[in-house]
């Protein structure tokens, strides 16, 4: 009986020994598969520059190409600014609009979802960047002027 709690208390170490190593292994995959290639930028800094330049990329494609009605018509409305996370796939297509904060008007969530939509599909993300990432969430705070759309 001794023997089988001894080898139980061996296997169990290995095991946390096994997860130690695996987690300070530069590159290894986090236990969940739903999030192993999912990077998520949260404002303008990571160490990753060509991260931050696609999603820089990426923000002046949405502010330069909105059309000036668009603005105008949105600018208009009463609303706060709101906080919009993009999920875009590693081909630029666009996996997910989401509002982490609402602008409070369901017209301008729905304007805001047209906008990103209609500038599909965005640029394929660079080839080092697509061999670590399949997905990236680009979180943005949306302030709608009548003649100017900032992203930050």
């Amino acid at each position: 009986m001794r023997r089988a709690i001894g080898r139980q208390l061996d296997e169990e170490a290995a095991r946390r020994e096994a997860a130690e190593t695996a987690a300070r292994t530069p590159g290894a995959l986090p236990l969940s598969l739903s999030t192993a290639r999912r990077v998520r930028l949260w404002g303008r800094t990571d160490p990753n520059v060509e991260l931050v330049e696609y999603a820089e990329a990426i923000s002046r494609r949405i502010q330069f190409n909105t059309p000036p009605e668009t603005l105008k018509s949105l600018a208009s409305q009463p609303h706060r600014p709101p906080m919009v996370t993009v999920s875009i796939r590693s081909d630029g297509s666009v996996e997910s609009v989401t509002f982490f904060v609402s602008s409070g008007e369901a017209a301008v969530d729905t304007a805001i979802r047209r906008i990103i939509e209609e500038l599909r599909p965005y640029p394929a993300f660079p080839p080092t960047l697509a061999r670590s990432y399949d997905v990236v969430e680009i979180r943005r705070t949306w302030h709608i002027a009548p003649t100017t759309l900032q992203l930050y």
